[in-house]
């Protein structure tokens, strides 16, 4: 008998890096859980997502998000928008968009 694989969420596959405070996590985690639709076709096991931000709170900040899902090219989506909130939206949606796509 084969054991059901666990899907990939963004509460369980994400690690929060680089400029951001782990009790920033959940807010975070809620911001881009939407993502969980198409992570789900994946296998948790296989699947990992990094989120990062340079020079935050500065001209030029720059937030990234990655999403590594064995087999398939690397997902990347990158945001320079200055408030916090419009920028994980957008490399929410990136994302989202890329693993459609693919």
């Amino acid at each position: 008998m084969r054991v059901p694989q666990v899907p990939a969420t963004i509460a369980a596959q994400l690690r929060v890096v680089d400029g951001f405070a782990q009790d920033e996590r959940p807010g975070i985690v809620e911001r881009l859980g939407s993502l969980d639709t198409q992570l789900a076709a994946h296998p948790a096991a296989v699947t990992d997502l990094e989120l990062s931000i340079k020079d935050r709170g500065r001209p030029g900040q720059k937030v990234t998000l990655e999403c590594w899902i064995a087999g398939q090219t690397r997902v990347v989506a990158t945001s320079s928008r200055q408030q916090l909130s419009g920028a994980l939206t957008e490399v929410r949606d990136e994302v989202r968009r890329q693993l459609s796509d693919a």
